[in-house]
Order: structure tokens, then sequence, then C-alpha cells
């Protein structure tokens, strides 16, 4: 293995400029002279898409057979770091067997808007539980020994005019919603790389942005690896160098690399910038298992990944309704069951575009249903309708009507069609086909139970036609084992235990970014700021169709003894809220429970959702089993950002923090005094009003001993008066100094601010 510095003071300026793009689709440039190899990288967020014909990458359909494991929008619903790090170390595996040294993923960005036609990729519109499931995966596949690539950084949240349109976000939004997944993996984590985005950020190239890829991302948050470009995302090669870009795939070679050794013969972009993005290059392929002469072998244990597959769409589904439990299925010998829709036997497992995967297996749910069931159950199956129509045909309809004549219950198969949602364009509504829709009231008629299985990347909606199922169990994009894992949901073999990872509206029209999507004129502007996803609707009080967090069990639990307490000292640092409760599985089944953990400031002085998950724990129970759930917040939870104050603020007020099974489902809650100051403020100087001056502890002791006491022992002139305080309490002190009777002057301003220069106020 070659020395990074010793390898680098021997490159040719051609022969650095030649490493940081690559030297085809998918390999880095090797240097043999010096021992300097290529490696491979591939597309992998839920599987891998390796491509061994060099001469054919614009296929989708071409790559070596691997595990298609259940896309991010399943994998995020169950809520499960612990199952997201076993499909993360399978990847590695299989990236291991196959030559591969980084998996293109995962995605972490967030759901913005339910119409993103990439949101099947993506695990949650927030950004905690994204970033949680971010690190699992990247940990356990980088635990093999391969890389990831973290994506799409950032604020790609659509895929409409996806190359060039600029997000124009507000840096509090950025850091509180469309940052926070990214920072926890990168400062968790360390991904080997970090994918930019193709969009512009506030105008700005996500490849050219300094301020994003080297203030944030390595300065502030100590990102060590490298920075790639999403396929075809950069613009200007030197600009984007100069901004942390590091490595451009595919390479423009016609172009790129003379432009970055022109850039730095002529003096515009100095070689130490060039030798800094070498340097990152040559680790990274240090670093690496595999070289680019390396054989491509498959040798993982397909069956175990297969079954791996399974458990993972079992454990993602979530069970949206279950009238009178009618799941799990119980079935008699001699009963009749009828499997209705296209998808039973044409399943649709994955989404479409960069990530389609060749699986090496593919079940269908009428074979799978049917062998589990056994002989001793009759089912019957149409079609019932054509994928990828809109009509309802008279013949497959009667045909359904039939099957479902006399069964005990019938199943039916719903869900988006692959021309319905993919990369590369966004969906312009969420309704299910009509003929789905119509086919299923009619169905309802058969006086038999109902049972809905979903299949769709993106949320659909589900308010207009619910009232005709008794059970609804959302699949979502189950993988290459989704058909026997939903058999096993619906059988009772597995307890459901998926929660939304997104909210489900009744309307699209009640939708955060309704008015702001996808954008117009090369501008999309985020004009929800951070009312975001479940923020939004719980702000605004809106009627949702399921909650985000929301998913029904078999069994019950209860909460209680929910016990919150200040521990530690701001001055020490070591400031923080333990909280514990009791979780009870109170049913007849053993179960899992997702323990949602949620905070919200009661009285704040800047705009904030109502409350916002800070921590979740899934916990497996039996029976009459209790557990007591812990989780320690620190004061990052209680803080929004500030941009006056350039960073973090949290402060000092009364906080709820409650715990329940969704955001609108809370069932214990206590509150907490948080004792600030709070990191962060705007400082108190001479433009900062007589209310922040009041309102910092410090700041008023400051007025009151400059204005003095009357004879009552009140403070004098505008600081004792509470009437006027709330007419001009919002003037700067140095405006106050203009009026008299405030019991201020220039001089005192000036003095009292020398005193207090340099503090915070929250």
């Amino acid at each position: 293995m070659f020395d990074v510095a010793q390898t680098l003071g021997q490159l040719t300026v051609e022969e650095k400029a030649a490493l940081c793009s690559g030297a085809d689709f998918w390999h880095t440039v090797p240097i043999p002279r010096l021992g300097v190899d290529s490696i491979m990288v591939a597309d992998g967020p839920h599987g891998l898409r390796v491509q061994p014909d060099a001469n054919d990458h614009s296929s989708m359909n071409s790559s070596l057979p691997a595990t298609c494991f259940p896309t991010a929008a399943a994998l995020g619903s169950s809520w499960d770091p612990g199952l997201i790090a076993s499909v993360g170390a399978a990847l590695g595996e299989e990236a291991l067997a196959q030559g591969i040294s980084v998996v293109l993923g995962p995605g972490v960005n967030i759901k913005r808007s339910p119409l993103c036609g990439r949101n099947f990729e993506y695990y949650s519109e927030d950004p905690v539980l994204a970033g949680e499931l971010a690190t699992a995966f990247v940990q356990s596949v980088q635990s093999q020994g391969v890389g990831t690539s973290l994506k799409h950084f950032a604020a790609n949240n659509q895929e409409t005019d996806r190359m060039r349109v600029s997000a124009d976000v507000d840096e509090r939004t950025l850091r509180e919603i469309y940052f926070p997944a990214f920072e926890r993996c990168v400062r968790q984590a360390q991904p080997w790389t970090v994918m930019c985005a193709y969009n512009r950020l506030n105008g700005t190239y996500a490849s050219e942005n300094y301020w994003l890829l080297t203030q944030v991302l390595r300065q502030e948050w100590g990102f060590a690896g490298l920075v790639v470009s999403d396929w075809g995302a950069v613009w200007d090669r030197v600009a984007a160098l100069s901004a942390g870009l590091d490595l451009e795939m595919p390479p423009d070679l016609h172009r790129s690399p003379a432009a970055l050794v022109a850039a730095v013969e002529s003096g515009r972009l100095a070689e130490t910038v060039l030798d800094q993005a070498v340097s990152r290059v040559l680790e990274l392929v240090a670093r690496s298992p595999h070289t680019g002469s390396q054989p491509v072998i498959q040798d993982f244990d397909v069956e175990a990944h297969h079954l791996l597959a399974r458990r993972a769409a079992a454990e993602s589904a979530v069970l949206l309704k279950n009238t009178a439990a009618t799941l799990p299925l119980a079935l008699s010998p001699g009963a009749t069951v009828a499997i209705i829709g296209e998808f039973a036997r044409t399943p649709r497992y994955q989404g479409a575009g960069s990530s389609k995967v060749q699986p090496t297996r593919l079940e269908n749910f009428l074979e799978e249903f049917s062998a589990r069931v056994g002989a001793q159950v009759q089912v019957r199956f149409a079609p019932g309708f054509a994928l990828d129509s809109d009509a309802l045909a008279d013949g497959l309809a009667e045909e359904a009507i039939a099957a479902a004549d006399g069964a005990e219950v019938v199943i039916v198969l719903l869900g988006l069609p692959a021309s319905a949602e993919s990369e590369g364009f966004d969906r312009s509504h969420l309704e299910l086909p009509a003929s789905q829709v119509a086919l299923l009231r009619r169905l309802r008629g058969a006086g038999a139970p109902v049972v809905v299985l979903l299949a769709n990347g993106g949320v659909v909606d589900i308010a207009s036609w619910r009232d005709d199922a008794d059970a609804i169990l959302e699949c979502w994009l189950g993988g290459q084992a989704g058909a026997s894992g939903a058999a096993q949901v619906i059988l009772g073999e597995v307890n459901p235990a998926g929660r939304l990872a997104e909210t489900i509206p009744l309307r699209l029209a009640d939708s955060p970014a309704y008015l702001n999507f996808p954008g117009e004129e090369g501008h999309v502007r985020y004009g929800e700021g951070v009312f975001v996803g479940y923020r939004h609707y719980d702000a605004r009080l809106i009627e949702v169709a399921y909650p985000f967090g929301f998913g029904l069990s078999y069994t019950t639990f209860s909460y209680d003894d929910l016990a919150v307490r200040l521990s530690g000292s701001d001055s020490a640092g070591d400031l923080t809220v333990p909280v514990s409760c009791r979780v009870t599985n109170t049913g007849t089944r053993g179960g899992s429970e997702v323990v949602q953990l949620y905070v919200g400031q009661l009285d704040p002085a800047v705009v904030r959702p109502p409350r916002e998950l800070k921590a979740f724990r899934k916990v497996a129970l039996e029976p009459g089993e209790s557990t007591v759930v812990e989780f320690a917040l620190s004061s990052r939870d209680f803080a929004y950002w500030s941009v006056a104050a350039a960073g973090w603020v949290a402060p000092p007020d009364s906080y709820q923090v409650a715990v329940g099974s969704s955001s609108r489902d809370l069932h214990c809650s206590a509150t907490v005094q948080w004792p600030g100051p709070g990191s962060g403020g705007r400082p108190l100087d001479d433009q900062a009003t007589l209310q922040e001056w009041l309102a910092d502890p410090r700041g008023r002791d400051a007025l009151v001993a400059v204005v003095g006491m009357d004879a009552g022992g009140h403070p004098r002139g505008i600081v004792g008066n509470a009437e006027l305080i709330r007419v001009v309490g919002n003037f700067p002190l140095r405006k106050l100094a203009v009026f008299p009777w405030t019991g201020l002057t220039h001089e005192v301003v000036d003095a009292i601010c020398a005193d207090r220069a340099g503090k915070k106020v929250p």
C-alpha cells in the first residue's frame, strides 16, 4: 500500500488534476507508476447496482444480482436503528463480494413535500429520525471495511428542474430541518464520503458552495472524508474544487482535468488547494478494500440476506386501520380467501432510477400467501385492474367480484405503478389510480371483510377510500421479500411494529409546501420555514389522515411513571435533563412499541413548532412485561438556531417534555424549567431592546443598579414601569436615552454597555 504524503509529493500537476475526476462512470483514476490503483463505487441505498460492463452505464437493468432490501421509505418506518444496522452490514458484505469500495448511500434528505419523486429513497420528514437511522446505516456498512456516501448535501427535496433549481432557504430552516441529519451522521459516524446535491442553494450550486462544503461540513462539523459530486453536478470544475469538492463523477475528461491544470499554471488556483483534494482522493483509495483490477465475485450468503430482507419488510409495515380486529387473519380449514390486484403476481417492490436493483430472488404475494395457508384454505385470484390504466375494465372488474363472492376475506393489493413515481420527476397528486379505487368500492359490496395492502414509495391519499376497507397495511416498497413479509404480518406471524416516518395528510392542499412546490423560474422558495411535516400540521391544528409516528399493533401498551429532572449545571457545561418512563404491554400478544419523546417551549419569543421529536426508542415486550425507557436531553434539544447570534440558543423557559406513540398521541407529559442562560443570543449592547436587557437576569441587575430604587423598593424610571415597558420596551436602549423620563441617558447607556460588553442574552 502506498504512503499518501509521499505519493502526493511525486505526482505531476497533470496527475493531480486527473485524480480529481473519475476514470469512467464508476472508477477513480489509477496512477500505476506510483502503485495507486482505481477503486469502484456503486449505487446502493437499498441494494447494490453493480454494472460490470464498463460500456453500459445508462441501462438500469444491467447490474449484477444483489439483495433488494426495502427502500428507505419502508426502513424509516421501522424506527429501528438495530434493523438498519443489520441491513447496512449485509450491504457491506455484498459490496466486499462484488468489488465495491464505496456504497452510494444513504439518502437523508427531508421529505418536504409528499410529491417528491424520490421520497422512496429518503427516511423521514423529521431530521432526528433520519439522522439516527442514517448513522446506524453508515456505521454498519463501514464496519465491514466499505465506505458510504451520505447524500445529497443539501436541500435536494424535489426532482423538478433538479439540476438547476435554486432552493432558497433561510439559515434557521437549514440548521433546524435540512442540516441536522447530515450533521448527526457526520459527527457520529464519519462517512467516508459526502455527496453534494445537484441543485443550487440560495443561488449557488451545491458543488460550488464554499460555505456549505467547507465552512459548515468541514470546519464546523469536522468532516474528514472526501466530497464527491452527484453524477453530473459539476458545472465549473475550478470553482467546485475551490469550494471543497474533491472528486467529480462521472468525469468530464475533455474539460475538467485541463481546466484544473490551467488554473494552477495561471495562479487562479493555488496548488496547495489542489493538493488537499488529491490527498483526500488518495486517502480514500488507500483505505479501500478493493482495487479496480480485482475480479468481481459473488460469495455472500444469498439466502441469509433474503431472510433479512423479509424481516426488514415485515418490521417496516405500518398497520393503519384494523376495524374489529380483522387482522391477524384466523382462517379455518375450508375457508376461502380472495386475493385481488395485479400487484399480487406482479409486485411493485422498489423505486425506479439510479437505485434500481436486480434482485437475487423475487417473491410475489399470491404464491407466498398460498404457501403459508396451505391446501386447506382455498385461494382465489383475480388481477382486477391493469397496472398502467386509470380506467376500470369491466371484464377484469367482474372477474374480481366473482372471485370475492362467498369468500371469508378479500385481500386487495393496491398501489402506485412504477410509472407514477421515480427519480427524475415529481408527482402531481396523491391519488391512487382511479381504476383501483373504483374496484375497491365494488368489492366492498361483496360483504366480506376487506384487507388492503399498499405498495408505494411516497404517501398516497387514503382518506377518500379508507371507509371501504376494514384493515389497511402500508407496506411501502418492501424489497424482494416484501410479499412474504406482508403475509407474515396479516397472518399474525409478525406483530406489526412499523410507525409512520411521515404524516399522511387528508388533502394535498393541507401539506406545508403546497404553495411553494416545486417553484418557478428557476427558484423554489422554502416559505414554510421550519414548519415541515408534523411541525406544520400540529402548529396549525390541521386534521390529518394519520399523524407522524402513528401505527397500530395487535397488542396494546400503557405509559406511566414519567420522570423529568435537571442534572448538572450550565456553568459546568454538563447540564442535562434525564427523562424516564415505564412502558407496559397490556395486551395478549408480544409486540414492539416505539416510544417517542417530544419537546416544546411553552412561551417562545420566536415562532417555534409546538413540539419536536428529540429522541425515540423501540422496545419489544411480552404480554404483561414492563420496561423503563430512559433518555437524556441536552441544551441542543431545547435550542433553536438564532441567525442574530449565529448559533444555537436555548432560552431559559418552561418546556413541555412528553412521551407517546405519535406526535398527536402523547400519553405522559411534564414541565421542566430550563435554566439557561442558553448559548448564543444577540449581544447586550445599545441596539438590544429594553425587553432583551430585562429578560437577562444579569442585564436586569445592571439596569437596576444604574437607575436606582425608589423609597418603596421599586426600580426608578421606565425599568420599574410595567405599562411603559409594554409600550416602548421594544425600543433599543440607545433610543430610550433620548427620552428624559426613562431615567436613562447616553452616558448611562455607554457605561452600562461597556460593562456588559460581550454578554449574551437568550
